[in-house]
């Protein structure tokens, strides 16, 4: 009994893997890794992160999205200014460059899923359309991870870059009117 549940989780254990681990690729580009933040009931915004390496000669951009669950897909950026973190849509999409890999991650860079019509919930999959200028449209599936478990991918992607000075404030405010 023991045995096949160990297997049992094992078998799981892959297939969630798989399920993060998840590329598809369009022209040039990879969008690998999709992970959207989990939303409690009744939360009107969510978030998504990525990663899309371009393997092309040309840059391309991220200019948005559509899915079922959102009235609306924007690409949004923060940034930290005079110590006040804010949070704006990026205009005109995000850039991809020519032969670089982008990381939206919490934190930073994100898909912002906007007037959402029901909770995003731990471990179910989210099918998104996104779009490129130039790649067009790609179908992707978010695996909807613990607001926990996306908070060690942003610890976990500013170590592997090496970036340990932009660690937050404790007592850091929030202002999201651009």
């Amino acid at each position: 009994m023991f045995t096949k549940t160990l297997a049992a989780l094992a078998v799981t254990s892959v297939l969630t893997t798989a399920v993060y681990a998840q590329s598809v690729k369009v022209g040039d580009l990879t969008v690998s890794n999709p992970i959207a933040r989990a939303t409690p009931p009744g939360a009107k915004v969510g978030g998504g992160y990525i990663t899309i390496t371009n393997n092309g000669s040309a840059a391309d951009r991220l200019i948005g999205g559509t899915a079922s669950f959102a009235g609306k897909i924007e690409i949004h950026e923060m940034k930290v200014a005079d110590g006040i973190m804010r949070m704006k849509e990026i205009e005109g999409g995000l850039e991809i460059p020519a032969g670089e890999t982008v990381k939206l991650m919490p934190g930073g860079n994100h898909v912002m899923f906007m007037k959402l019509s029901d909770a995003l919930k731990v471990d179910e999959n989210r099918k998104v359309t996104l779009t490129f200028k130039n790649a067009g449209n790609v179908d992707v599936m978010f695996n909807v991870k613990s607001i926990a478990e996306t908070m060690k991918m942003r610890k976990m992607g500013k170590h592997k870059m090496g970036d340990h000075k932009g660690h937050m404030k404790k007592k850091m405010k929030m202002n999201t009117d651009g």
